[in-house]
């Protein structure tokens, strides 16, 4: 569901987008590319470009499909081995877990390093224009370059002037490094033992858990039924994982315009297995 407005949108433009997703994965964007006659797509000057991962217990399937090649798979499925983590970069990881929502469906935490707050007031007092220039020096800091490296600012305006600094001295002026985040997201998931010990651990210790919270226990067997979390799972959950804060979201219709009672259940939840929890370390 989104599929069709995202392709609308990235193409003609010179994108690569990656795309992850459970087993089955891969045939299901075949399908809905298939859907489609690309009979015009040699026109665009850009090529979208489709990095398409399909997610198992210990490996992945990979292929990519070219906008200019009418999105046929180019070249054979790739298989890589999986540990957990589908993305690593200098300044972030994202992992995942395979749940169970009647048939596999995947948990994704992101974590990240450590953040670089630029600090407006010193950019404009050292006399330089915010510019494409701080990605630079932003990734820069992620990659973790030698603080005593050259760094040039073209600050940009009618006189494109630059200027040299050192790293380690510019960041020392207009950065501010504080602690990176944890975000996990969880969502289309039944309640389980299994599905509780996963989601535990790769939630473990989030600073922000988004977690389903389709029905209010009183609709427990309907949640079972559907494969679906109540408010109070997965507010107890959120606990269990020793979440800072958490969001519960993707209600059920049927409580369009009471979503309050949801939130207030999951609250309700969370600190009654806090406590509980503290009692017992």
């Amino acid at each position: 569901i989104g599929f069709d407005r995202m392709l609308r949108l990235q193409l003609g433009r010179p994108k690569r987008l990656y795309l992850y997703g459970p087993e089955g994965f891969l045939e299901n964007v075949e399908g809905k590319l298939a859907g489609y006659t690309w009979n015009l797509v040699n026109h665009y000057t850009d090529s979208l470009d489709l990095h398409v991962t399909e997610v198992h217990d210990s490996h992945l399937f990979f292929r990519q499909y070219r906008c200019r090649d009418r999105f046929i798979s180019a070249g054979e499925t790739e298989k890589q081995p999986f540990n957990g983590t589908l993305l690593r970069e200098p300044a972030l990881s994202v992992s995942a877990t395979i749940l169970d929502h009647g048939l596999p469906c995947l948990g994704f935490s992101l974590v990240e390093r450590f953040h670089v707050n630029i600090i407006k007031e010193q950019v404009t007092q050292l006399g330089l224009a915010v510019g494409p220039w701080l990605t630079r020096f932003k990734q820069a800091i992620y990659d973790g370059a030698n603080p005593k490296t050259a760094f040039d600012v073209t600050s940009g305006g009618t006189s494109d002037k630059t200027e040299r600094f050192v790293l380690g001295e510019l960041a020392d002026r207009i950065a501010r490094i504080t602690p990176g985040q944890k975000i996990s997201y969880i969502a289309d998931v039944g309640y389980s033992r299994a599905n509780a010990e996963k989601i535990a651990a790769l939630a473990h210790d989030a600073d922000h858990l988004f977690i389903e919270a389709a029905f209010l226990d009183q609709d427990k067997q309907l949640a079972k039924k559907k494969f679906h979390l109540t408010a109070r799972q997965a507010g107890c959950l959120a606990a269990k994982a020793g979440a800072e804060r958490f969001t519960v979201f993707h209600f059920s219709p049927r409580y369009t315009g009471r979503g309050r009672l949801l939130e207030n259940e999951a609250r309700r939840a969370f600190i009654k297995a806090g406590e509980h929890q503290k009692k017992f370390r």
